[in-house]
C-alpha cells in the first residue's frame, strides 16, 4: 500500500517469537511454551537513535554493516558470532556492548507466553498458540499507540517471512483480528484502526526485527526460569508494557 506521508502513523511494531506454537506430544520439556513479543518504536527514534546504534556496535565489532543479530547464532557463538569463542575479554566486551543498545535503544514493548503444557490441561480443544498471542499482542499494541495514530493513519506490524502457507495462515488470522471475526476476537474493536502486516525476508537488515528477536527468548525465559540470571532481563523490565501469561 503506498499512502502520502501524512497518513502513515508515527510508529513502527516489529514482531518476532521464540518457541514453537504447535501443540503436538510430546511436548518440548526444556521449552514447553511459546512467545510472541510486539516492539513498538516511534519512527523518530528507530531512524535517528536505535539504526544508528545498531550500526555502531557492527562497524566496531566487524567492520560493516551486513552482519544480522539472531539470539541464537549470538548464543550459541556460530555463524558471524564464532569469534566470541577465542577471547573472553572480547566476548565480555561485546556482550555489555549489546546490553547497552538495548538498553539505550527508546522502544516499549508487549508480549504473550503462552504456557502449551497448561493450555494442553485446561482446554479438550484449544486455540493455537499464535492465534492468541496475536491476539493479545495487538491489544496491548492498541493501548500503546495513541488513538489519533490508530484511527486516522495506517501503522505497519513487520514480522520476518515463515513461509508462503505459514504466512497466508498468520494473514488470515490478522484479518480476523482486524475484522473482529469470531467469538475469540469479539471482545476488542480493531475496526476503528488503520493496521496492516508487512512479512519481510528472514535475511532482511531492519535492526527493528533483531531487536525483537533478541528479546523474545529472554522474555520468554523469565517466565519459565524465573531464578536464572539473565543480562537482558532487567532492562527489558523497564520497558515493558504488558506482558500477558496464559492461560
Amino acid at each position: 500500500m503506498t499512502l502520502q506521508n501524512n497518513q502513515f502513523s508515527d510508529y513502527l511494531v516489529f514482531a518476532d517469537e521464540s518457541g514453537d506454537h504447535g501443540l503436538q506430544e510430546p511436548l518440548d520439556k526444556d521449552f514447553p511454551v511459546f512467545a510472541l513479543v510486539f516492539v513498538i518504536v516511534k519512527k523518530t527514534d528507530y531512524i535517528e537513535k536505535i539504526v544508528p546504534e545498531f550500526q555502531k556496535i557492527k562497524m566496531k565489532y566487524w567492520g560493516h554493516d551486513q552482519v544480522i543479530f539472531h539470539e541464537h547464532d549470538i548464543r550459541k557463538t556460530q555463524g558471524d558470532f564464532k569469534f566470541l569463542r577465542s577471547d573472553p575479554e572480547i566476548r565480555k566486551s561485546f556482550m555489555n556492548d549489546l546490553t547497552e543498545v538495548i538498553k539505550s535503544a527508546p522502544f516499549r514493548y508487549v508480549a504473550s507466553i503462552i504456557d502449551k503444557k497448561k493450555l494442553l490441561e485446561k482446554y479438550p480443544n484449544p486455540y493455537n498458540p499464535y492465534k492468541i498471542s496475536l491476539l493479545f499482542c495487538m491489544e496491548g499494541m492498541k493501548a500503546i499507540i495513541p488513538v489519533d495514530e490508530r484511527k486516522n493513519k495506517l501503522t505497519y506490524i513487520l514480522i520476518e517471512s515463515r513461509g508462503t502457507k505459514e504466512n497466508e495462515t498468520l494473514e488470515l488470522e490478522f484479518r480476523r483480528i482486524i475484522n473482529n471475526s469470531g467469538s475469540l476476537y469479539s471482545r476488542v474493536d480493531f475496526q476503528s484502526s488503520e493496521t496492516e502486516i508487512r512479512f519481510t525476508d528472514k535475511k532482511s537488515n531492519a535492526p527493528g526485527l533483531q531487536l525483537a528477536d533478541l528479546i523474545a527468548r529472554p522474555i520468554a525465559l523469565q517466565y519459565l526460569r524465573p531464578e536464572q540470571y539473565n543480562q537482558t532481563r532487567a532492562i527489558l523490565n523497564e520497558k515493558v508494557k504488558k506482558i500477558k501469561h496464559f492461560p
